[in-house]
């Protein structure tokens, strides 16, 4: 989907290999201002400055992954539209 639609890829990081800990988690929760969280079909946006941490974790405590950083935005967890929709 990326290649399909020209999108280059700044940082890659591996989730299983090299988790997000949670001061990490919340500079990249600083650095945006809308917030979309993925969890299965079903998409909700809420205010950065609103969404804790605990907010980004799935259901077996790990954060959601692909956690995704577009201007002001942040995309986490995975929804094949959405993702389309972020890219068109």
């Amino acid at each position: 989907m990326l290649e399909r639609n020209s999108i280059q890829v700044r940082e890659e990081r591996p989730a299983r290999k090299e988790p997000l800990n949670e001061r990490e988690a919340r500079d990249l929760l600083r650095g945006v201002t809308e917030v979309v969280i993925a969890k299965g079909r079903k998409t909700e946006s809420f205010k950065a400055k609103d969404v804790k941490p605990a907010m980004l974790k799935g259901p077996s405590g790990n954060y959601r992954a692909p956690m995704l950083v577009r201007g002001k935005k942040m995309l986490v967890g995975f929804s094949a539209d959405t993702l389309e929709a972020w890219f068109a």
